[in-house]
């Protein structure tokens, strides 16, 4: 993985966080709500985002699928063989309620696997990223970065490798805030049952992988639609820190750049040893 290209996504995930955080707090801001073809909502943040990563990711040799960009067909996608795979604002909902649950996801998929990630909690100032084989990583309060030739170097240096030494004595589940199905409720069931003491909490956006990947949360069930784009980058960081995101009720794991974009239910989970 080239330093370069792993700068460039977190520096494209700041300067959207940037982007996001200008419309958020501006108290006469209108968010520009419009409805995609599925209803879900759509804002200036979205788009703005969008502008600010593809500005910086079209320099490098990759091409770029985003949640607001244009979708190119299967047949030009299937001879992408690495390619950016970036939602500019993941958490649209929790960004309208203003509770502050969302993210900008970038990652870099190789052959249908993510091999690099990054995802930005703007309002909390959290950068997250994981590197294939050389692992995952949360920085806290930082907004910029104008790196050099060592910049990954330094970053790190300023980081906290994940997963964290988090210790709790009961399992811990991480569900989502705004799509908490009946299938993943009864699969909750599940693991009370075979656990006894199960804690429930709750967030939006794709912290919730990262929450996993910390050590925080030791499942995430996911039994409701997503998207590559919502899970790229965290299945990337979630790799790293030796956790995996596999296809519910099969040892395969997530794949991406698929003719069809939409993920299998799937859970976030400590790697299996086979």
């Amino acid at each position: 993985m080239e330093q370069k290209y792993v700068m460039a996504a977190i520096d494209a995930a700041l300067k959207a966080g940037e982007k996001i955080l200008s419309i958020y707090n501006d108290p006469a801001s209108d968010f520009e709500i419009e409805r995609k073809a599925d209803n879900s909502p759509l804002t200036i943040a979205d788009r703005k985002a969008h502008e600010a990563i593809v500005a910086i990711l079209n320099d490098t040799p990759f091409p770029v699928l985003s949640e607001e960009g244009k979708h190119l067909g299967y047949e030009t996608r299937r001879e992408w063989d690495t390619l950016w795979i970036v939602d500019p604002l993941d958490g649209t909902k929790e960004f309208i309620k203003r509770n502050g649950e969302f993210t900008v996801n970038i990652a870099l998929v190789q052959n249908s696997v993510p091999v690099f990630g990054v995802i930005y909690v703007p309002v909390k100032k959290e950068l997250y990223f994981g590197i294939e084989g050389a692992g995952a990583y949360k920085c806290s309060g930082i907004v910029s970065w104008e790196g050099d030739g060592v910049a990954l170097e330094k970053l790190i240096g300023k980081s906290e490798r994940l997963p964290l030494k988090e210790v709790h004595d009961h399992l811990i589940v991480v569900a989502s805030r705004s799509h908490l199905s009946p299938e993943t409720e009864s699969y909750i069931a599940d693991l009370k049952k075979k656990h006894g003491s199960v804690e429930l909490i709750s967030s939006g956006s794709s912290i919730k992988i990262c929450l996993v990947a910390e050590g925080k949360a030791d499942v995430y069930p996911r039994f409701a639609p997503t998207m590559e784009w919502d899970t790229a980058a965290g299945h990337a960081i979630a790799r790293a820190a030796g956790m995996e995101v596999y296809q519910a009720g099969k040892e395969e794991s997530l794949r991406y750049n698929k003719e069809d974009l939409l993920n299998p239910w799937f859970v976030v989970e400590p790697k299996r040893e086979h």
